[in-house]
C-alpha cells in the first residue's frame, strides 16, 4: 500500500481516483458479444461459455433434479447460516414497503401514487472461484417481496457444466427456479434481448467482472434498465488513534481479495496508526488463500494520514466510498457528518462483512464514487412508482381556472381548452 503523509487539500481530488478501467479494446469486445448474443441466441452463448469458461455446451437451463440434488451437498452448519441471514435480510426489506397516502392538494383533487412490482427482472450471480450466492440472496429476497412476477438467475457453469450447488441451494430457499447457466457479458445481452431458451427481462441487475460491468454500461444505453453503475469493490477506513490496527487491517484485506482492481483506503489523523496497519496488513495478507489477487489490489491502494478526522470525513465525502467503516472513539459523532456512501458500518465491531452477507442491508452498492448520486440496491429498485389523479366537478371548477392561465401564457390552446370544455359544462348544473 503507498503511504500518504499530510497532502496538501488540492492533492485530494488526485488521491481520490480509482483504478483506470480499460477502453476501446474493452468495448469493443463487449459489444462484439452482445451482438452475436442478439444474432445467434443460445448457440453463442454456448460457444462463449466454452471460450471463456471452459464449459462443455448443453442445455442452459438448470433442471429441478439439479436444484434438488444441490440440497444434499450443503453442510446442515451452512443452511442454518443462510437462513439466518434469509431472515435478516427480510426483516430489514420488508420495513421499507410502504403505502403511500392520498394527498388532497386543493379540495376535490386528489393525487397518490402506487407501487407496481417490474414485472420481469434478471439477477447475475457471479461464480467461478467465488461463486456469490450471498448477491443471490440480496437480490432475490427484495425482488420477491417487491413482487415481481418473473424472476430469472443467470449464474456462470464450471467445467463440469455444472452451477455451484450453493447458488442453487439459495434460489430454491427463496423461491427462484428459473436459473439459466450463463455468465460473463454474453449473460447480461442473454437477459438484455432474450434467446431461445433465456426470458428478456425488464431490469438487470448483479455484480461482476469488467466485462460484465462494461456489458450493463452499453445495454442500458438501448433502453435497458439496470441497478446501479458499479466497478470493482471498494473500502475506506476511517480510524483514530484508538483503532485497532488489526481490526483495521482485516477490514482492508475483507475488499483487497475480491479483485485485482479493488481499491481499499485508510485515513487517520494517527501517524502511529498508520505504521502498525501497514505492518499488520503484510502479516494478514500471507495467511489469505486469494493472497495473489490481494496484493495486486494493495498496489492500488493506499494509507493516508491526514492532519484531523474532520479532514478525514471531508476527505471520505469527496471520494464516496461503497463501504466506509467508521472506527474511532466516538463513531456517532461523525456518522452525522457523512454525506457520500453506500453503506457505513460504525464502530469497531462493524466490520464490513456482516453488511456483505448477514446484517440485513443490502451489499448491491454503487462504486467509482456513484455514491454521490446513487443508493444502493433496495425493494424501491424493483418497484416503479405510477401517480394517480382524480379530479371531482369541485376540482376542476376550482383549479381549472389556474391551468387555464398557466396553459394559455404557454401558448398551449390544447390544453386549456381540455379544461374548458369541462367547466363549461358545469355552468349548467
Amino acid at each position: 500500500m503507498k503511504k500518504i503523509i499530510l497532502p496538501s487539500q488540492d492533492r485530494w481530488d488526485e488521491l481520490s481516483k480509482r483504478p483506470g478501467l480499460p477502453g476501446n479494446d474493452l468495448l469493443n469486445l463487449v459489444m462484439g458479444i452482445i451482438d452475436r448474443v442478439k444474432t445467434e441466441g443460445d448457440t453463442a452463448i454456448n460457444y462463449y461459455s466454452t471460450k471463456y469458461d471452459q464449459a462443455p455446451s448443453g442445455d442452459l437451463r438448470v433442471t429441478q433434479d439439479e436444484i434438488k440434488e444441490a440440497e444434499y451437498q450443503i453442510p446442515d452448519l451452512l443452511k442454518n447460516a443462510i437462513n439466518i441471514a434469509k431472515e435478516n435480510i427480510e426483516k430489514f426489506h420488508s420495513a421499507q414497503l410502504q403505502n403511500e397516502t392520498v394527498i388532497e392538494t386543493t379540495p376535490g383533487v386528489k393525487c397518490w401514487r402506487k407501487n407496481i412490482p417490474i414485472e420481469k427482472v434478471g439477477l447475475y450471480i457471479p461464480g467461478g472461484s467465488a461463486p456469490l450466492f450471498s448477491t443471490l440472496l440480496m437480490l432475490g429476497i427484495p425482488a420477491k417481496l417487491a413482487g415481481c412476477q418473473e424472476i430469472i438467475v443467470c449464474t456462470p457453469k464450471g467445467k463440469d457444466g455444472k452451477v455451484n450447488p450453493l447458488i442453487l441451494y439459495t434460489a430454491k430457499l427463496i423461491g427462484i427456479t428459473e436459473i439459466f447457466k450463463t455468465g460473463g457479458a454474453q449473460a447480461i445481452a442473454a437477459m438484455a434481448y432474450g434467446t431461445q431458451t433465456i426470458p428478456r427481462v425488464y431490469k438487470i441487475f448483479g455484480p461482476g467482472n469488467q466485462y460484465v460491468t462494461k456489458a450493463k454500461e452499453i445495454i442500458q444505453q438501448y433502453g435497458i434498465a439496470i441497478d446501479l453503475p458499479a466497478g470493482p469493490s471498494e473500502v475506506l477506513v476511517i480510524a483514530d488513534k484508538k483503532a485497532d490496527p488489526e481490526f483495521i487491517a482485516s477490514d482492508l484485506l475483507s475488499q483487497a481479495e475480491h479483485g485485482p482492481d479493488s481499491q481499499v483506503i485508510m485515513l487517520t489523523d494517527n501517524e502511529e496508526l498508520v505504521k502498525r496497519v501497514e505492518s499488520e496488513v503484510n502479516r494478514q495478507v500471507t495467511l489469505l488463500p486469494r493472497k495473489d489477487i490481494a496484493l495486486k489490489a494493495l498496489e492500488n491502494s493506499k494509507l493516508i494520514l491526514l492532519s484531523t478526522i474532520p479532514d478525514c470525513i471531508a476527505f471520505s465525502n469527496m471520494y464516496a466510498p461503497e463501504h466506509l467503516i467508521i472506527n474511532v472513539a466516538d463513531p456517532g459523532s461523525v456518522a452525522d457528518k457523512i454525506k457520500n456512501a453506500g453503506s457505513v458500518f460504525l464502530g469497531r465491531f462493524s466490520c464490513e462483512s456482516a453488511g456483505d452477507y448477514a446484517s440485513g442491508t443490502n451489499h448491491t452498492l454503487p462504486t467509482n464514487g456513484y455514491a454521490k448520486n446513487y443508493s444502493g440496491v433496495s425493494c424501491d429498485s424493483f418497484l416503479k412508482k405510477i401517480t394517480f389523479q382524480e379530479l371531482t366537478a369541485d376540482g376542476i371548477r376550482s383549479l381549472g381556472p389556474v391551468i387555464e392561465l398557466m396553459a394559455e401564457a404557454e401558448s398551449l390552446t390544447g390544453h386549456k381548452a381540455a379544461v374548458s370544455v369541462r367547466l363549461k359544462t358545469l355552468r349548467y348544473v
